[in-house]
């Protein structure tokens, strides 16, 4: 199996780093990006234009969960508040107050994605109900943690977040329960695999490491990039095949999720921290953001986008309507 390694374009107009990017929900069709500028940005990958601005952060954006259904999303950063917004409008439906530090990580989960999961610098997790008509009331917090939150991923009614402390915690949340895992080195990313039997765990010790979720056993560890001050966030590629991650050396790594070797190495962002990296498996293609302000767009070479022409806004209401 091939990975997309050929880079097709940059989405430029960044005005400072970025720190965070996901894609649409189902096809991902678009791209979101959030970054130290304050602004969040809306892209279309396939030509590298911008369809959208979303400002009302007042400090630099961390993070973006984008709900199922691509209606809506959540954003959080350095507000200590949690963003939601409908895609369409550019406008914050919710503004979640309640935290007492920065905003690290944020995701959708609950029936319909009508709950918003925010983790912080506070060292809590907070669970957000879209529908409440209290904005300061979280409907639960988690506390257990005793450094900051710094990443979570949200499956179903499994929560996984991972923090400063050293710990991965997976809540079972329609259970009540927690499980813990020691680490022993602060947390930058967890993730789970799709088949969710897996998670996958950054750390600041320059080593990803894919752990058994049902016994916490150690599957594979993942070496070769520099990962020791900043939060690097990892991913899963091409249905779980590959593990990526960006680095401190500006290059961009992927390892072979099974054999834990470097199959390829990516020199990218002018040497500068890649922050972060997300896959697409429907397209076959992924991005990676850095601080160099720029976000880099990379495909299979047997792909082509040759006569991909997409009106913006019209695509931007079928993104809405349709989930693309």
């Amino acid at each position: 199996m091939s990975f997309p390694t050929r880079p097709l374009r940059t989405l430029q107009g960044h005005n400072g780093a970025v720190h965070c990017v996901s894609y649409s929900a189902a096809q991902g069709t678009y791209a979101l990006t959030g970054c130290s500028d304050r602004l969040i940005r809306l892209f279309n990958p396939a030509n590298g234009s911008l369809i959208q601005t979303y400002d009302a952060h007042g400090y630099e954006v961390l993070d973006l969960g984008v709900s199922a259904d691509n209606s809506r999303f959540a954003s959080v950063g350095g507000d200590k508040q949690v963003f939601l917004w409908d895609v369409a409008s550019a406008r914050t439906l919710r503004r979640f107050v309640g935290h007492f530090g920065r905003v690290n990580a944020v995701g959708f989960g609950g029936e319909g994605d009508m709950v918003v999961v925010s983790g912080s610098f506070d060292a809590t997790v907070r669970l957000w109900d879209c529908r409440s008509q209290s904005s300061t009331k979280p409907i639960q917090i988690l506390d257990e943690a005793r450094d900051s939150v710094s990443s979570l991923h949200v499956v179903a009614h499994e929560l996984c977040t991972g923090s400063v402390d050293g710990r991965v915690r997976l809540y079972d949340l329609r259970m009540g329960m927690v499980s813990v895992d020691v680490v022993g080195h602060p947390v930058t990313s967890v993730r789970q695999t799709k088949d969710g039997a897996g998670l996958l765990v950054s750390t600041l010790d320059s080593t990803i490491r894919l752990f058994d979720k049902g016994n916490g056993a150690l599957l594979q560890t993942y070496r070769g990039h520099v990962n020791k001050d900043y939060r690097i966030r990892s991913s899963l590629g091409l249905n779980d095949a590959f593990v990526l991650s960006g680095s401190e050396d500006g290059g961009i790594y992927v390892w072979n999720l099974l054999e834990g070797k470097v199959v390829k190495r990516l020199g990218a962002h002018g040497g500068k921290v890649a922050s972060a990296v997300v896959c697409n498996d429907a397209r076959k293609e992924w991005l990676s953001a850095g601080v160099d302000g720029m976000c880099l767009l990379y495909f299979c070479v047997e792909l082509s986008y040759d006569g991909i022409v997409e009106a913006d806004v019209v695509g931007l209401q079928v993104w809405c309507r349709c989930g693309g």
